[in-house]
């Protein structure tokens, strides 16, 4: 059997991005994805009945219900033989989502599938341990399932951000030098919502709430945040040497994002073609240095060079990160996260890898360039790498 050489992207859509307990709270991860997926669809112009499944990102599951990807392809219209599964690479399951969209299609498994994440942290439910066999004496502790699940590292028992300040003060970089990258990643993104460019690549949500129909149309993060008061944030992590706020972090999000992902075929107009994806694995006490190895990895594998990138899409877990990832890799900054990143957008986390690539899909579309490159890192010491071309 010949394996097609290549996957298409025939579409790339997310949800505005809700802030923390904010405008999307109250709309389940399933909901978020399912419309999503409804305007992928539309957009891609191929049937539903030609899709073969459904891939989506997604770290936070507790109470979600049984089988939340299949939810998601429910709720959007797909028929009842578009099977669908759930992935929890943690900050990295939404591209992972895509990378398995690609080897299937490549391989002949399915013609189009539906790739992408979903996450709303804001419904991360508290859980109590040991219930299950009573609890006989004394005082029972919650556990909160958004940090024990998706921000505690299980390797060394400390929070994503506890290890990423201390590779801030190992690394020598200043407090000041990371709220620059964060006010600029503001400046950004509001640059950029201000001006359509993220009208182009949402898709509104709308509901009920009180007998009262609200559309959210629009990322909550980027004007949620005061700007003005950004020196004065206290450290999150290290109240005496710590150097990350919540100013210079990624944020705790709600949203959502999918795509079509298909084989070459005369009758439609794909947007993008997989060119090629990686994987890289370390010490999970350097997880944020991760994309560093991911990206040098991926560009040797296919013979290019960081100057042969266009636009870099670089996952902000935190300011620090970025700083880092960029100066390792010498990266121009004028094409790393062209339309802001994480820190001012959010990081819902199960959708964040398949929203960094609809939006270099869009920066790519926006400037009118060929290439780009997708990356994050992932806790427990790993990142992913993707290469793209607009075609």
């Amino acid at each position: 059997m010949k394996y097609a050489e290549h996957s298409y992207i025939y579409s790339a859509v997310r949800t505005p991005i809700g802030a923390f307990n904010g405008a999307l709270s109250s709309v389940s991860a399933p909901d978020l994805a399912a419309v999503a997926i409804t305007e992928a669809l539309k957009r891609s112009a191929v049937s539903l009945d030609a899709i073969g499944s459904v891939y989506l990102g997604n770290v936070l599951p507790a109470g979600l219900g049984q089988a939340p990807a299949r939810q998601a392809a429910r709720k959007s219209g797909l028929p009842d033989h578009v099977g669908g599964f759930s992935v929890n690479k943690v900050c990295g399951s939404g591209l992972q989502c895509v990378i398995l969209a690609d080897q299937s299609v490549r391989l002949g498994q399915a013609d189009f599938v539906v790739a992408g994440g979903m996450e709303n942290m804001s419904r991360a439910p508290f859980l109590i341990p040991q219930m299950r066999r009573g609890h006989k004496l004394g005082n029972a502790s919650m556990i909160d399932s958004m940090i024990h699940d998706g921000l505690w590292d299980s390797f060394e028992e400390k929070h994503m951000g506890q290890l990423s300040d201390a590779l801030g003060q190992q690394l020598a970089y200043s407090r000041e030098s990371q709220d620059a990258y964060a006010l600029n990643s503001y400046a950004r993104a509001r640059r950029a919502q201000e001006s359509g460019i993220f009208a182009r690549e949402i898709a509104c949500v709308s509901f009920t709430k009180k007998g009262v129909q609200t559309v959210i149309d629009k990322d909550e993060q980027p004007f949620a945040d005061d700007l003005d008061d950004f020196a004065s944030l206290s450290p999150v992590f290290d109240r005496e040497r710590g150097s990350i706020t919540k100013g210079n972090g990624a944020k705790l999000n709600d949203g959502a994002a999918a795509m079509v992902i298909g084989k070459e075929t005369a009758d439609l107009k794909p947007i993008a073609r997989i060119i090629a994806h990686t994987t890289h694995a370390q010490s999970p006490a350097t997880f944020a240095l991760a994309p560093v190895e991911a990206i040098r990895k991926i560009l040797k594998a296919n013979q290019l060079s960081v100057n042969d990138i266009d636009l870099f899409e670089i996952n902000e877990a935190f300011a620090v990160m970025s700083l880092a990832v960029n100066e390792q890799l010498g990266l121009n900054p004028e094409k790393v996260n062209v339309h802001g990143g994480s820190i001012a957008l959010g990081h819902p986390i199960g959708a964040t890898g398949a929203r960094i690539l609809v939006t270099l899909i869009n920066a790519l579309q926006e400037r009118n360039l060929k290439r780009g490159l997708a990356s994050l890192c992932i806790g427990g010491g790993e990142a992913l790498a993707m290469i793209i071309e607009r075609v």
